[in-house]
């Protein structure tokens, strides 16, 4: 299993919006912390993409790329693109261009993104959501299949004998299709055989067990092997020494955060009662100690019938710089060698 970091470039817009200094500073920020998940061995780092003041990832191959130039190991991806509103064509370019720098650590999960403001700033009906994302994702295939195209759809302007440059440093650029709770993209997904990336920021994870089951089935179907149908999860969490410290640490910028957001999409107030239930033995959420948390990554993997890869994202609670660096270490050092170890005894017993 690959263990990971999905970031959305937070700032904290509670004080009103941050300066141009304020901006660069945390985008600096960021990438230290890239080349740090790097240095301490995490696996992948994710950078999502919104149109929104409280995220600086409108454009995340350009932080990627600063990233590549720094890092060494990790692998550096999207989390997610949203594809219903790009253009394939640039989306390949971009990240065959970060492939090259990087030396083939690009890939990309592409979905349909959790937010709107999208379609409309780059001229695209909302309710046009999910057909604007299955006909991209199949230009995007394709493009990745054939260096010279022709295609037609509804979408965009028809390709007659184009050529698409340049061409990623890996033969296959890597691309997984990020998923919420919707049967039909966990079955579109396995019926293109494209690795699967669950969103889960609610709930328990264990009830998404038949959703994963009607993708590895709907794969199944269209002849792929199980190895080729990867499945991993994007969950909200953060590690301190302490599970009582990492809630503290973790809770009022989360309350904060989702309770603005849920404003705007008429949800409840987030509560700590609601936040603990969350927390729980069973709940999506992964705020707590190095032990604990990787108990509870062992019990999603063994729920949802094996994990590829585990991303964690924290960057959406005010915590500081140096918080996050430290999470990151804890991450590393104690909680993916638990969770390795223990998912190598399961498999040996």
């Amino acid at each position: 299993m690959e263990i990971g970091i999905d970031s959305f470039a937070g700032i904290d817009i509670r004080y009103g919006l941050p300066t141009a200094k304020d901006r660069s500073r945390a985008i600096h920020e960021l990438l230290e912390r890239i080349v740090h998940a790097d240095r301490v061995g995490l696996d992948v780092f994710g950078i999502g993409e919104h149109h929104r003041d409280e995220f600086l990832d409108s454009a995340p191959h350009a932080l990627l790329s600063a990233a590549a130039a720094q890092t060494q190991q990790i692998k550096l991806t999207s989390a997610v693109t949203v594809l219903s509103a790009a253009d394939p064509v640039r989306v390949f370019q971009n990240y065959a261009t970060l492939d090259l720098i990087s030396e083939g650590r690009a890939g990309l999960v592409v979905g349909r993104g959790s937010f709107s403001e999208s379609f409309p700033l780059f001229g695209y009906a909302f309710s046009d959501y999910d057909a604007l994302f299955a006909e991209k994702l199949d230009l995007l295939l394709q493009i990745r299949e054939k260096e010279i195209l022709s295609w037609e759809g509804r979408f965009r302007p028809s390709l007659h004998a184009q050529k698409i440059t340049p061409r990623p440093y890996q033969e296959k650029l890597p691309i997984w299709v990020g998923v919420g709770g919707t049967p039909a993209s966990f079955i579109r997904a396995g019926q293109l055989g494209l690795p699967l990336m669950v969103a889960i920021i609610g709930g328990e994870t264990h009830r998404f067990a038949p959703l994963v089951d009607l993708y590895r089935k709907a794969g199944a179907e269209a002849g792929f092997t199980p190895e080729e149908l990867q499945v991993g999860i994007h969950s909200l969490g953060y590690v301190a020494t302490t599970k009582e410290a990492a809630v503290a640490d973790y809770f009022p910028g989360y309350q904060e955060a989702f309770s603005r957001i849920g404003k705007e999409r008429g949800w409840p107030p987030v509560t700590r009662s609601r936040f603990d239930m969350q927390n729980s033995r069973l709940g999506a959420f992964l705020v707590a100690d190095p032990e604990e948390v990787a108990d509870k990554i062992v019990r999603h993997s063994q729920a949802l019938g094996g994990l590829s890869r585990f991303s964690f994202q924290m960057d959406n609670a005010g915590l500081t710089h140096d918080q996050l660096m430290h999470s990151f270490e804890l991450i590393a050092q104690q909680v993916k060698p638990i969770v390795l170890e223990r998912l190598a005894a399961s498999e040996g017993s």
